[in-house]
């Protein structure tokens, strides 16, 4: 059973944004999930069709490195986790010149391809 992970980490994007991406490739095979995130009008989108080709790249090479064959576009996104990264705190002048908090989030991507 080989299995290929990839991970992205400090994405300026916000995990509950990613998260929306992420549900829609869950549990799809990489043929049909790269289909998807081509026609996602979402700002995760490439960078999730970016992490995706990474495991698949991945896959690859550690079955070249054990000399098998695979079908990669057979293979089925198993896992996409998004965790919280830190978040860069700003500030805002809000009314009667107080200063109000942003925090610009960013995610952790962690995503498993594997076959069957």
């Amino acid at each position: 059973m080989a299995e290929a992970i990839a991970r992205a980490r400090f994405i300026p994007l916000a995990p509950r944004k990613v998260r929306l991406v992420a549900d829609m490739i869950r549990g799809k095979k990489v043929d049909e999930a790269r289909d998807t995130l081509a026609f996602t009008v979402k700002g995760a989108a490439p960078v999730l069709a970016k992490l995706l080709a990474s495991a698949v790249a991945n896959a690859e090479s550690k079955a070249a490195e054990t000399r098998q064959r695979i079908d990669t576009d057979e293979m089925v996104v198993r896992q996409v986790l998004v965790n919280g990264g830190p978040s860069m705190k700003r500030l805002l002048s809000a009314p009667r010149g107080r200063p109000t908090r942003i925090r610009k989030r960013m995610s952790h991507i962690e995503l498993v391809i594997s076959d069957s």
